[in-house]
């Protein structure tokens, strides 16, 4: 559970050196009347490292789109984390997060946190396992072994097995890091990780694997959303309007070049990572296909529609987290995004 006590209780934020702009200047995309806006450094927490699963960030900030927004700096901050702490302690202006991470902070702690939009329609979150090994194809598969499950992951596992009506103590979690090899090394039987990911990276390294999909298995919910303060959505709209606006832009171009995107992931985001040409591009090819849907064919990136709303509260509540809609959702700022460019829903 997210230690937020703490830090909730006042908090507010403000985006950084942000003026005080109108909803009409967020719809004149990012500029004003008497010329370009300025809204300063925005601070950009990413639930990952700087690998494939920004493509369109990268893309976003390599392309202009963020400085023609507004931003004169749009830093993004590796993770991995959930982003909820850095936004509740104005370490964060975005968080890029999923709804079960933020639906438990919000529950549980009173976080003053919504989400505005989502890069992933499915969450892409697995117990991966290897096929000669413990071989976990259905939840039931889980009784009895022993499961690697991450920190910052430990509520997202918890909310699979009671989704599925799994006792927890029939389970032994394990705490690890980010790294798959207690896996291959035979020291776990599952791992938390990512379809997009680590199960790519372990069938690389020659392993036959098993994955367990949470989203087929009791939670569909959204993942990779971008989540603000309550604080933020009220006193800062243009800013997010205009942040949305350029994010769609840079997802736009990611998918329609995925193989561009990487090559300047590979040469500049990532540089350090040493990130594997074939295994980034199966990871976007992965992750396009969580991406797109007929949702946002019809209504543009990052929707989520009622339908997906509904999904991901029931997904929450099976983890005993009883939430409505508006508790974690406020879609507002990306339907005025929408009305104000209609020509990037296509």
């Amino acid at each position: 559970m997210l230690a937020l006590t703490s830090v909730v209780a006042g908090a507010a934020l403000a985006l950084s050196a942000c003026s005080n702009s109108s909803d009409d200047d967020a719809a004149a995309g990012g500029s004003t009347a008497s010329g370009p806006a300025d809204y300063g450094d925005l601070a950009v927490q990413l639930s990952w490292i700087k690998n494939s699963e920004f493509l369109g960030e990268y893309m976003a900030d390599t392309n202009g789109y963020y400085k023609d927004a507004g931003f004169s700096k749009v830093n993004l901050v590796a993770g991995p984390s959930t982003g909820v702490a850095e936004l509740v302690s104005k370490k964060a202006d975005v968080a890029l997060s999923d709804a079960v991470s933020v639906g438990t902070a919000v529950a549980n702690e009173d976080a003053p946190v919504k989400i505005i939009g989502t890069t992933y329609q499915k969450n892409p979150f697995t117990v991966l396992s290897l096929k000669d090994g413990a071989n976990i194809s259905t939840p039931q598969d889980l009784v009895g072994k022993k499961i690697g499950v991450q920190d910052s992951n430990l509520s997202l596992f918890q909310a699979l097995l009671a989704a599925n009506g799994i006792d927890k103590s029939k389970v032994t979690v394990v705490p690890v890091q980010y790294d798959p090899s207690v896996l291959t090394n035979g020291e776990v039987d599952g791992y938390i990780a990512y379809l997009t990911n680590e199960s790519i990276i372990v069938e690389n390294e020659g392993h036959a694997v098993t994955n367990l999909p949470f989203a087929d298995n009791g939670l569909p919910f959204v993942a990779e959303t971008f989540t603000v303060t309550d604080d933020s959505i009220k006193n800062d709209r243009a800013e997010l309007e205009a942040f949305l606006t350029a994010e769609i832009k840079g997802w736009k171009d990611a998918l329609k070049d995925p193989a561009g995107a990487i090559a300047v992931d590979q040469k500049s985001y990532g540089q350090d990572l040493k990130l594997d040409a074939k295994t980034e591009a199966q990871s976007a090819d992965a992750q396009a296909k969580l991406i797109e849907s007929d949702d946002t064919t019809t209504n543009g990136l990052f929707t989520i529609s009622d339908e997906l709303q509904q999904e991901t509260l029931k997904s929450l509540e099976g983890a005993g987290l009883k939430l409505e809609a508006s508790d974690l959702f406020d879609m507002s700022l990306l339907d005025d995004v929408y009305k104000a460019h209609p020509e990037l829903k296509g």
